[in-house]
């Protein structure tokens, strides 16, 4: 199954989010950790990672984009785990089994968002609210041709 990575190419969401997600984290869209915001109280840096950050597990920081990846049956298994246990001990999940519930459809949201991408494809996300909710959509970056084809070290034989 293919799923979201955290990826950063420079320190831009340590300086703009209020927590960075570390590199290489699965991710989730997050929209959810939102659910609780007005329009009025999205303000700094929790602005801009409602606006453009997904959520990373299991630090639960924010990143601007993400790769996709393909995920193990087990990885699978730990993110729904430990996305569950973080629905039950900060959003009040009134079971074990509504959080678990809650974390494969997140799961599955992500995946089948990834689904339609090759490995390796940019995820960004533009999230907005509007009188209906939280509204997200999400831009597909392919991995730029010259990324794979340039050379960057050339090996010579110094004994002239």
């Amino acid at each position: 199954m293919k799923l979201a990575k955290t990826i950063r190419f420079d320190a831009s969401d340590t300086h703009v989010f209020e927590k960075a997600a570390d590199e290489g984290n699965w991710a989730v869209s997050g929209g959810f950790s939102f659910a609780h915001c007005r329009e009025a109280e999205l303000t700094g840096k929790v602005k801009q990672a409602f606006a453009n950050g997904f959520l990373s597990i299991p630090d639960f920081g924010y990143s601007t984009f993400v790769s996709v990846s393909t995920a193990s049956a087990g990885d699978l298994d730990w993110l729904e785990t430990v996305l569950a246990a973080h629905l039950s001990s900060h959003y009040g999940a009134p079971s074990e089994d509504a959080a678990r519930a809650a974390a494969r459809e997140e799961i599955a949201f992500m995946a089948d968002i990834c689904s339609e991408h090759k490995p390796g494809t940019l995820l960004s996300l533009a999230r907005h609210m509007d009188n209906k909710g939280i509204k997200e959509q999400f831009r597909a970056h392919a991995k730029a041709v010259s990324c794979a084809t340039q050379t960057l070290w050339q090996i010579v034989d110094d004994e002239l």
